[in-house]
């Protein structure tokens, strides 16, 4: 059996945790490989509400395991946290079930106070971070610095590595950003005793994932953030720090294209971004605060873990056509599709005018990017409730037309609609 990748094509927040849920019956594995808690899936599964940031939203179906795999960052705390939590809510989180890749790279406190003081050195240019130490914690790995997963088989080596890579990080805190040291001895100590707890679940991800597929399982893998956020194909500097793209899977997973079956992109039914840069389709005001929701909900569009308010936009079709292309999508699925039935009209940009001159391609450059103004066609809502349909055919002419006019628009199959939060709210097409 083959791998399905899949992946966000905007800015993150599109609903791929729901999604995964959905596909994860025809899956054994499910496997994230890339980012670390900077993420989050918010799943609503039987009137329960699930957050998930390190562990694959397979971990809610019985049955399925979980892999964390090599290309993502670990904070063993928080993993912890997280564990414990769905423990909490009835959700079996074992060995078994549930497992580290031994090349997942440690985020450290340090890399957390890093990444903060550098944030607060910035200013006015911040980058609107999460503040929980993933960029630091990557740029360790590439300076070939960093802690690897595997540390924790051995708690005392663990600990000793934890000490050295505080220590060093407490001089850069002081000398550069005036900072207060952390404690190195008290975090090496408590280190030592979370490796104990994470060891049990650690697994080299490159051989599970090929004796899955030798004894014809199906593996899923689910990329954190998107394709806007990729560190090369992104809007960079306001970037993630890892690759969402679906290559991202290949060198996080450690696996080769040729048992890449399917690529099916996730995208909003609009667009929303949290944090700094560009975003050529945004709305403000009373538009965006219909859009967003009042937080009363949990799937209203605020950060899964951050809380922010996201930002709110219209679909941007030069972006997603960009996504399409830089993943090699095989497919679509289009979530919150229900949101618009709170406008009579939708506009989409269908492409930019940048300095004068309309173009339908997507700059990489991001200056010009800066630059870009949505070119729209707007399409006619339908102003009526759909959260209820359960079959796509049942759903409002003018709903129809909005998707199969995306459709044809990208050249690719729309093949899931999402109508609300719910498993039972997901219409299958073809």
């Amino acid at each position: 059996m083959p791998v399905t990748i899949l992946v966000g094509t905007q800015w993150g927040d599109e609903g791929k945790g729901k999604v995964t849920d959905v596909l994860a019956d025809e899956a054994q594995l499910i496997a994230r490989y890339n980012g670390g808690d900077n993420a989050g899936h918010t799943l609503a599964v039987q009137e329960q509400t699930y957050k998930l940031h390190f562990i694959p939203s397979g971990i809610l179906r019985p049955g399925v395991m979980s892999l964390m795999g090599g290309g993502m960052v670990i904070h063993p705390e928080r993993l912890l946290n997280e564990m414990e939590s769905l423990r909490r809510q009835g959700i079996e989180v074992t060995p078994q079930r549930l497992k580290l890749a031994t090349n997942a790279h440690i985020i450290t406190p340090a890399h957390q106070l890093l990444e903060q003081a550098q944030e607060k050195a910035r200013g006015r240019a911040k980058l609107d971070t999460t503040g929980r130490g993933i960029g630091p914690a990557y740029a360790s790995k590439i300076a070939r610095e960093g802690i690897r997963a595997a540390a924790m088989r051995d708690p005392d080596a663990f600990g000793t590595a934890i000490y050295q890579a505080i220590a060093q990080t407490n001089r850069v805190l002081n000398l550069i950003y005036q900072d207060e040291p952390l404690d190195a001895d008290a975090v090496a100590r408590y280190y030592h005793n979370v490796a104990s707890e994470l060891a049990p679940y650690l697994v080299d991800s490159w051989a599970l994932v090929h004796a899955m597929l030798r004894e014809g399982g199906h593996v899923l893998a689910e990329g954190g953030q998107a394709t806007l956020l990729d560190v090369d194909h992104g809007n960079y500097p306001y970037v993630t720090s890892s690759n969402p793209v679906a290559g991202g899977a290949l060198v996080g997973l450690g696996f080769g294209p040729r048992v890449v079956d399917r690529v099916i992109g996730v995208a909003k039914a609009f667009c929303t971004r949290v944090g700094a840069g560009p975003f050529p389709t945004q709305v403000e005001g009373e538009m965006a605060e219909r859009m967003r929701g009042d937080g009363s909900q949990a799937w209203d569009d605020f950060g899964t873990t951050t809380g922010r308010p996201r930002r709110m936009g219209w679909l941007d079709l030069v972006a997603l056509r960009y996504a399409v292309a830089v993943n090699g999508l095989t497919e679509l699925a289009l979530t919150k599709l229900d949101v618009l039935s709170r406008f009579a009209d939708i506009p989409v940009a269908v492409a930019y005018e940048i300095d004068g001159e309309r173009t339908d391609a997507y700059p990489v450059d991001m200056a010009r990017f800066a630059r870009a103004t949505p070119i729209y066609e707007t399409l006619p809502g339908w102003e009526v409730d759909i959260m209820g349909v359960t079959r796509y055919a049942d759903l409002p002419a003018a709903a129809r037309r909005y998707v199969e006019w995306i459709e044809a628009q990208l050249e690719v199959p729309l093949t899931l609609v999402s109508v609300g939060p719910g498993r039972e709210q997901t219409l299958l097409r073809g």
